[in-house]
């Protein structure tokens, strides 16, 4: 009985893993290449880039709405 108890517990952390290593995927797309231009030479470039981009990714994801449940009507 505790066997079974345990194999449960553990598919049960499984399945939660899948499910967050899915969902911090959706969260964070993969890296995008980096904007047209020479590609940065040194590292505080390469930092202003990705803060440039998060910023941007972040005000696009705020001008989208938020749906509405149906519920709500």
């Amino acid at each position: 009985m505790r066997s079974l108890g345990l194999v449960g517990l553990v598919l049960a952390l499984v399945i939660v893993g899948l499910l967050v290593k899915k969902q911090m995927n959706t969260l964070m797309p993969a890296a995008t290449p980096p904007a047209a231009g020479a590609p940065a030479s040194n590292v505080r470039e390469q930092s202003q880039q990705i803060q440039q981009q998060v910023r941007q990714q972040v005000e696009a994801a705020m001008q989208q709405p938020r749906p509405l449940p149906d519920d709500a009507k």
